[in-house]
């Protein structure tokens, strides 16, 4: 018998029914998975020894998943979030390192291992972090995006951190200069973003264009091109993160990258799960007891300090609280990297196993607690808006761009369309086709400029904003759409609507069931259902055809 084989499907087995038992419970089924992997791992009854083929599956599961990131990321994004994504990424490094080493020390560790543990503190999980954002349909928010951008930022740091390090671990004679490292990884990006240029100009759109001719094809090559991406990306010294992220933005401008990332999802999803069973097979929970205290202060640093440092950046470069404060969120956990890292110091000899201890430590802690706090964020934020004000400039200009353009109408319109995503910004279109005198709202600046640019009349704004909801033409509005992504956020707006008056009617879209009996339960007059609305328009215009076909 295969026992590889048998020991995965008794893994699929499991986490199935874990994750079922959570979801009931209304907790993340990604908690589940690293307690499946914690129960079966060297940390607990030791049941699953195929640890190699887990661990490859996994390799590819993030693979895939950086890849599908890159996809979403095209170049006219980059020219936007870039600046900020630099600037918050460094900043928050730098921050994180000085304040964490001085912590680091005054908690009785050695300069050695206070800067491993300091370093290390820095690195956030790229594959959480996007894995949330995902299922929260916020990847492509602004704060997404950003987040995003300084997550790549983070990760270009670990393989400088490691590089660094590694240099240091034999005599003079044999080491290689940090300078030489650096010089080396310099020419090697350099070397990369040329033939990257090249392949997005000249040989991609020929190749996509012909697998495009055949679905399976384009799937396949979708996921050939991002795993050997990956896997050239770990050959040239880089990452496998990086590579595959690389392989995903140079596709990111092709007319097919919706049709790729709509197929990769269910198979991104699969293979994650065994990333998640490897993460909490791999946490060497026998270290740990010594070492609370130091840990949880630490935890508290990282789930504090570094969002707080985020919403510092991103308000003085003119970002609203709002929006810092949903990409800080991203940073309030360390990475599988930062026990890698520390690992790394052991085998070299610099560190003892007193800091693998505290790093895996903090690990658990910050990336449990981190994943409620994204997962709940809209509520978190609307707690705790009135003491954010410090992290926002008087006029966050950033943002405030979009909010009165020139397709703006200055009749008062008859309806508001909250959100502007595929639906809403639809909705949009569809009413001031009509005639009926319509505004759309959304958060996005991007969203924004781009609809006011095909002269649609959006305003950029917070839907959770009270004052800024006070602000809008409500008075003589007949109705209020809202198409917003999630519950939470619909909440808020409800509570904001009802706060400033407006007495009028109100639709929502409901995104599942369990969207839609929340709003259930609420004073809306109309819930929408956008697939089962298009599906009764549909079956009507057919019935219709049939009937003048007879």
């Amino acid at each position: 018998m295969n026992h590889a084989f048998a020991q995965i499907a008794a893994l699929l087995l499991v986490s199935a029914c874990t994750a079922a038992l959570l979801t009931r419970l209304r907790q993340p089924v990604l908690i589940a998975y690293i307690l499946v992997g914690i129960a079966v791992g060297p940390a607990g009854l030791d049941l699953v020894t195929a640890h190699e083929e887990v661990e490859l599956l996994a390799q590819v599961g993030v693979a895939v998943l950086l890849f599908a990131v890159g996809l979403k990321l095209d170049l006219e994004h980059v020219r936007h979030i870039g600046p900020v994504a630099l600037a918050t990424g460094l900043g928050q490094l730098a921050f994180t390192i000085a304040v964490g080493f001085g912590l680091v020390l005054a908690l009785g560790q050695g300069p050695i291992d206070a800067l491993y543990i300091a370093v290390a503190l820095t690195f956030s999980s790229t594959i959480i972090i996007v894995k949330l954002l995902s299922d929260k349909h916020e990847l492509d928010s602004l704060h997404g995006r950003i987040a995003v951008g300084f997550l790549i930022v983070q990760d270009l740091a670990v393989v400088i951190a490691m590089m660094a390090m590694s240099t240091m671990r034999g005599p003079a004679e044999d080491a290689v200069g940090l300078g030489a490292v650096l010089f080396s990884l310099s020419w090697r990006l350099v070397l990369a973003a040329v033939l990257l240029f090249v392949a997005m100009k000249w040989l991609l759109p020929r190749l996509v264009a012909v697998m495009a001719k055949s679905p399976e094809l384009l799937l396949l090559f979708a996921i050939a091109w991002g795993v050997g991406l990956a896997a050239l990306g770990e050959w040239a010294g880089f990452s496998r993160e990086a590579g595959a992220f690389l392989a995903g933005f140079s596709l990111a401008s092709t007319p097919y990258r919706e049709a790729m990332a709509a197929r990769l999802s269910g198979i991104r999803d699969f293979l994650l799960l065994f990333f998640f069973l490897d993460l909490g097979a791999r946490l060497d929970l026998s270290l740990l007891g010594a070492q609370l205290l130091p840990s949880l202060v630490l935890s508290a640093f990282v789930l504090i300090g570094n969002p707080l440092i985020v919403m510092a950046i991103m308000g003085f470069m003119g970002y609203r609280r709002r929006t810092g404060f949903l990409a800080g969120l991203t940073v309030a956990q360390i990475s599988e990297f930062s026990i890698v890292f520390v690992a790394m110091g052991i085998s070299l000899g610099h560190i003892g196993d007193a800091a693998l201890g505290i790093t895996t430590l903090v690990g658990l802690v910050t990336i449990t607690v981190s994943t409620y706090m994204i997962l709940y964020s809209q509520p978190l934020y609307a707690r705790l808006a009135p003491w954010l004000g410090v992290f926002e400039r008087r006029h966050p200009y950033r943002e405030q761009d979009g909010e009165r353009g020139p397709s703006e109408s200055l009749l008062a319109p008859q309806v508001l369309v909250f959100g502007q995503g595929r639906y809403g910004s639809r909705l949009l279109r569809q009413m001031q086709g009509a005639g009926v005198r319509v505004l759309g709202v959304d958060f996005d600046p991007d969203v924004v400029r781009g609809l006011q640019a095909q002269q649609l009349p959006v305003r950029y704004g917070d839907a959770e904003d009270m004052e800024f909801v006070q602000t809008l033409p409500l008075a003589q509005a007949q109705w209020v759409a809202i198409a917003l992504p999630d519950w939470p956020s619909t909440h808020i707006l409800l509570k904001a609507l009802e706060a400033a008056g407006y007495s009028g009617r109100l639709a929502a879209a409901a995104r599942d069931a369990q969207h839609h009996e929340h709003l259930a339960r609420t004073r809306i007059d109309r819930i929408l259902n956008p697939f089962d609305d298009a599906a009764d328009h549909a079956a009507q215009y057919l019935r219709e055809q049939l009937g003048a076909g007879r």
